[in-house]
């Protein structure tokens, strides 16, 4: 039930399907994209920090918005060319989920924008031109890879925070 109000909150029209390994409390989740999307998940995802073994039906339906958004940015986002989540770096994964989170805060979903702008200032610095390019990653609606990939790199030019 979660999962298809997230996919049709995030927009998604094929089918999604979720596999749960609950031997470990870890919190990976992986994406097979194809005619449906399957994403194969590690039961820490979608737990209750509070109280562990307890499945979140918030920690839940982020984890699946964040997922199902990196789908939906590969399927139709102008995303084709991103490497595989494997092969992204620290970086390049802290920029996509900080682009995920903003879009998920902005659906309506709890979000701790705290947590995704300490990520990020972890992985690019603790900078005033850093926080302007978090903002502007995490009021974005509709970056490319590209573009993403220029914040990552540090190529692009500051950005006025809004």
């Amino acid at each position: 039930r979660i999962a298809d109000d997230v996919a049709r909150l995030v927009g998604i029209d094929r089918p999604v399907m979720v596999e749960i390994d609950e031997t470990t409390p870890l919190s990976r989740v992986r994406i097979d994209l194809g005619d449906s999307i399957v994403l194969h998940v590690e039961s820490g995802a979608f737990e209750d920090t509070k109280r562990p073994r307890h499945q979140s039906e918030a920690a839940t339906a982020a984890s699946l918005a964040r997922c199902l958004l990196k789908a939906r940015d590969r399927l139709e986002g102008g995303f084709g060319e991103a490497p595989a989540d494997d092969d992204l770096t620290l970086q390049q994964a802290a920029a996509w989920d900080t682009y995920c989170a903003g879009r998920m805060a902005r659906l309506g979903l709890t979000v701790n924008q705290q947590r995704f702008r300490y990520n990020y200032r972890n992985r690019f610095g603790f900078t005033d031109e850093v926080d302007a390019r978090f903002e502007r990653v995490w009021s974005a609606d509709a970056l490319t890879w590209g573009e993403l990939q220029s914040l990552t790199s540090g190529e692009s030019t500051p950005v006025e925070a809004p």
